[in-house]
This record gives C-alpha cells, sequence and structure tokens, in this order.
C-alpha cells in the first residue's frame, strides 16, 4: 500500500487511458475523496498549472488529480511521459500516473449500446477506431504506475477499487465496509472479500405479484421472511460478520467488501444485504450499501428455478 504522502509535497495524479473505460467515474470518486480534480486538461500547459518549486506555501496543498485523453489538443504519448519525467525531478512534488485499461470488444459493446461515436474512427467501424486509439496510448500504458483493467468492472466495481486504492493516502483511518447485491447471472462481483449466495431460498421472482418489486418491498420482504431457512441463516451470516469485522481491523484492512448473490441480483440478494447493513448499523458500524443489478429488467431468461 502507498504511504500517506509528505504534507510538504504536492500530491499530483495524471488520470488517463482509453475512451470508455471510465476516466470520468474515476475523477469522480476522487472528487468526493477530497481531491481537487480538474478534466480534459491540455497536459502540455502542466507544468504552469503547478506551484513553482520556490513558491511558499501558505497551508497544505490538497492533492491534485489531473485527467486527460487522447482527445487532447496536440496530444503526444512520447511528449507526455517525458513532460512528466521532469517534473518528478521537483522536490516538492509527488506524481503517479493511473492509466485505465478495457479489452476492446467491451469498448465496442459499450459504444454501441451507448449509440456514441469514437472520436478516433471518424466513419469507419467503432473497432477501428479502438485500435488507433490504442495504439497512441500504448506507450503511457505501458508507462504508467498502475493500471486497472475495467473490462468486468460496473460502474460500482470501479469506483470501490479507486476508493481502495486512494482513499487510504487521504487519511482515512477506519475500516470502511460495502455491502453489495449482485445477480449471478450477470456476474460475480470482482472485488469482495466475503460472498454469501442467497439462491437458497425462496425466489420471489416466480410470484407474478412480487416479480416487478425488488428486496426492498415490504412484500418481497415478507415473503422472504417466511422462507423457514431465513431466520437461521442469516443470524449465522451476521454474526460471522460481526465476529470478522474486528479482526480484520485489528489486522489493518482498511476495506471489507461483503457481497450478496442471487440469481437476478433483485430480490434475496438485495433484501439480505439491507438487513444486514441495518443489523451492523444497530452494531455501531456505517456501512454503504451497493445494489449492483437492482435497476436491470426482471427477465425470465436471467431466472432459473433455484
Amino acid at each position: 500500500m502507498t504511504e500517506p504522502s509528505s504534507p510538504s509535497r504536492q500530491r499530483l495524479l495524471l488520470v488517463t487511458g482509453l475512451l470508455g473505460a471510465g476516466k470520468t467515474t474515476a475523477l469522480k470518486v476522487l472528487e468526493d475523496l477530497g481531491w481537487e480534480v480538474i478534466d480534459n486538461f491540455p497536459i502540455r500547459l502542466l507544468d504552469r498549472l503547478i506551484d513553482k518549486a520556490d513558491s511558499p506555501a501558505a497551508e497544505p496543498r490538497s492533492p491534485l488529480a489531473i485527467g486527460f485523453d487522447s482527445r487532447t489538443r496536440g496530444f503526444d504519448a512520447g511528449k507526455v511521459i517525458q513532460r512528466v519525467k521532469q517534473l518528478t525531478a521537483r522536490p516538492d512534488l509527488e506524481i503517479t500516473t493511473l492509466f485505465l485499461d478495457c479489452a476492446g470488444t467491451e469498448l465496442e459493446r459499450r459504444y454501441n449500446e451507448t449509440r456514441r461515436r469514437h472520436p478516433l474512427a471518424q466513419d469507419l467501424p467503432v473497432a477501428s477506431g479502438i485500435a488507433a486509439e490504442r495504439e497512441q496510448m500504448e506507450p503511457l500504458r505501458r508507462w504508467a504506475d498502475m493500471v486497472i483493467s475495467t473490462s468486468s468492472f460496473t460502474s460500482n466495481d470501479l469506483q470501490q477499487t479507486v476508493r481502495e486504492r486512494f482513499a487510504a493516502e487521504q487519511g482515512t483511518q477506519d475500516t470502511t465496509i460495502t455491502i453489495t447485491s449482485f445477480g449471478f447471472a450477470r456476474g460475480m462481483p470482482p472485488i469482495a472479500d466475503l460472498v454469501f449466495d442467497m439462491r437458497f431460498l425462496d425466489n420471489p421472482h416466480w410470484d407474478p405479484v412480487l416479480r416487478e418489486q425488488t428486496g426492498q418491498d415490504p412484500a418481497v420482504a415478507d415473503h422472504i421472511r417466511q422462507d423457514v431457512a431465513w431466520n437461521e441463516a442469516f443470524g449465522r451470516i451476521r454474526d460471522l460478520v460481526l465476529l470478522l469485522l474486528p479482526r480484520y481491523r485489528a489486522q489493518g484492512k482498511a476495506y471489507v467488501n461483503v457481497a450478496f448473490g442471487c440469481t437476478g441480483g433483485r430480490h434475496r440478494s438485495v433484501f439480505s444485504a439491507e438487513q444486514l447493513a441495518a443489523a451492523l448499523r444497530e452494531a455501531g458500524y456505517a456501512p454503504s450499501v451497493l445494489h449492483r443489478n437492482l435497476t436491470a429488467r426482471a427477465a425470465d431468461m436471467v431466472e432459473g428455478k433455484h
């Protein structure tokens, strides 16, 4: 884990990568963590933006995150690398480069889904634009201090990864607890310390009245509570998590991610996540809750008789 920066040094993070790989999402998380954020910055003006080395610092300088990509005017990966190398020699700066990568097939799917035109594709297929951009950005990807591939990430997955990488540098002391619900039919979450499969519970999806509702609705909650396995199973899960959290903290673990899965990610997993969050709040913790597939369409094709 990266150690916190010295108060006398300006913390600078350069965030770049392939278009569609998640730069905007990453910068938003950094902003929430207390970073000053500038996106689409002309990187050739970087040295003008940063205070001169001999400038007096009246107060501690906030960490600064700067986003740029291949659309930046006059972009040249080689020149970017050379300029940053010169700045790293300054004793008042601590510079890190984060590159967000993604598989071409996934980027193509994202562009087709949003119906956006790739800036480098012009009248060619999206895949051609992605290939041209990858060739432009490859020197930066090889040179970057950190590379995060978002090929299998949801937006929530990327947000959590960025928090894990950079929140500790902001002096976060307590263990951050995140409880996630997800649907196995739509893939496992890439980040989870504890995963509980709730598909042993009776599935509300097969009740036509409950199908379009979610685990946040009282009728679905009542349906799940009536399952004879619910009380004992959830009680054991709750007690296990409460047992482990202090031990994780004692080991210096900054983040604990607990995930609940069911088939579609809208009923059983959502209800279980909400119940655990309530139990942890009652015990004095402050968990965050993310429902990855809550708004997904309740379609038979992703549901099974389990």
